[in-house]
C-alpha cells in the first residue's frame, strides 16, 4: 500500500457528508457537474495504490496488491493481468506502446511486461520501496522513485539496466514530466517539490510548497504549472518555471491523486474521506467548483482526457484489529471481493 496509507486510514471511518455540487464559476458552470456514473466490481483480496489509464489502447492498468488488473476502459470488462509481484505501487507506459513498467515496492524491483501479452519481460532491481514511477520520453528512460532509500533509479529503457541513482532531499511520492527532459516530484516529507533533468541525471532544484505531506502531482505543461494534492485541505499550485507558490485552493481531506484537464482547464483531486474536488484552473482565484461525493478510501485515480472521465478504486471496509504496541492504530480490513472501480463523467 502506499505511503499515504497514514493519511487515508484516519479519514475510513468519518461520516460522509458533502455536496455533490457547488456552484461552479466561468467555463466549468457550462459543462455541468460530474456525477459517478457506474461501479465496475472487479472483487480480489488486497490493497491498492494507483491506477493509469491508456487513453489509445483503451486500457486502465489497476495496482491491486501482488498484481496489476488490467480493465478494458469502455467496459469495465477485465483483460487480463500482470501477476507473480510482491506489492505494486504504480505503472508507467513507453511511448511507443510496446512496453509498461510496474513500481514493485514488495520486491525493490522494476517489472517490465509487454503490452499485448501481459507477460513479464523482465525484473530490474532499483532501490527499497519503489513507488513513484514515470517514463521519460525524450530520453527513452524510466524512473522509479524508491520510497524507503529516497532515492530515484534512473532505468535506460533500451538496456533494461540501472543507469543511475540519484539522492533525493526527502521521500518521494507522485513523478510528472514535462516530455522534454524535466522531472518533478513530490517530497512527502519535506513539503517540497525537486526538479531533475534526466539529460543529465542530476536535481536542478528543490522548492518549498505551502502545503504538508503532498503526494499526488499533475502538470500543466503548457501553462508550466504544478498541481501538489497535501493534507490539510489545500491543493499547492507551483509554477514549474520558477518554482514561486501560486495558490493553495481548497479540496477535500486525505488526498492522494491530482490529475489536469487541459482541456477542460481542471484540476482534479482524489480525496480518502470520499470526495473527487475538482479545481477551476482557468479562474485566478482557483476556485474549487465541485465537491462529488464518491465513496470512503477513494484516494487514487487515473483522468482520461480523451472521453474526460476519472476513475477511481475504492473497496469496502469492515473493523479494525486491536491495537498492539507495535501498531496502535490498525489499519481497518477491506471486505473480501468488494474492490471496485468507480466511474466518473459528465
Amino acid at each position: 500500500m502506499s505511503p499515504r496509507s497514514r493519511s487515508f486510514y484516519r479519514f475510513v471511518f468519518a461520516a460522509v457528508a458533502l455536496t455533490a455540487f457547488v456552484a461552479a464559476p466561468l467555463a466549468a458552470s457550462a459543462q455541468g457537474p460530474y456525477k459517478v456514473i457506474d461501479h465496475w466490481k472487479l472483487g480480489g483480496d488486497g490493497g491498492w495504490d494507483y491506477l493509469l489509464a491508456d487513453s489509445s489502447a483503451h486500457r486502465l492498468y489497476v495496482t491491486h496488491g501482488p498484481r496489476v488488473e488490467v480493465i478494458d476502459s469502455q467496459t469495465g470488462k477485465p483483460v487480463g493481468a500482470i501477476t507473480g509481484l510482491h506489492g505494486t505501487h504504480g505503472i508507467a507506459l513507453d511511448n511507443a506502446g510496446k512496453f509498461g513498467y510496474i513500481s514493485d515496492g514488495g520486491g525493490n524491483a522494476v517489472v517490465v511486461f509487454d503490452r499485448s501479452s501481459l507477460e513479464t519481460v523482465a525484473t530490474i532491481p532499483v532501490g527499497t520501496n519503489p513507488d513513484g514511477i514515470i517514463f521519460e520520453p525524450a530520453t527513452q528512460t524510466v524512473w522509479a522513485f524508491n520510497g524507503r532509500s529516497k532515492d530515484v533509479s534512473v532505468v535506460d529503457a533500451a538496456s533494461r539496466k540501472v543507469v543511475a541513482t540519484i539522492a533525493l532531499p526527502g521521500k518521494p511520492e507522485f513523478p510528472a514530466v514535462d516530455g522534454q527532459g524535466i522531472i518533478f516530484d513530490n517530497i512527502e516529507d519535506k513539503n517540497s517539490i525537486v526538479r531533475l533533468d534526466a539529460h543529465s541525471k542530476t536535481l536542478t532544484a528543490t522548492w518549498p510548497i505551502g502545503c504538508e505531506s503532498p503526494s499526488g502531482l499533475a502538470f500543466d505543461v503548457a501553462g508550466h504549472r504544478l498541481f501538489s494534492v497535501c493534507d490539510g485541505k489545500k491543493m499547492a499550485v507551483t509554477d514549474s518555471q520558477t518554482g514561486k507558490s501560486l495558490a493553495t485552493p481548497a479540496i477535500g481531506d486525505g488526498p492522494d491523486a491530482a490529475n489536469f484537464s487541459p482541456t477542460k482547464s481542471l484540476a482534479f483531486a482524489s480525496c480518502g474521506e470520499g470526495v473527487l474536488s475538482v479545481v477551476n484552473t482557468a479562474d485566478p482565484k482557483y476556485a474549487s467548483v465541485e465537491s462529488l461525493q464518491t465513496q470512503r478510501g477513494a484516494r487514487t485515480m487515473t483522468y482520461d482526457a480523451a472521453n474526460d472521465r476519472a476513475y477511481l478504486v475504492t473497496a469496502e471496509f469492515g473493523p479494525p484489529p486491536a491495537p498492539t504496541p507495535d501498531r496502535p492504530h490498525p489499519r481497518p480490513s477491506i471486505v473480501p471481493g468488494s474492490f471496485e472501480i468507480l466511474v466518473v463523467g459528465r
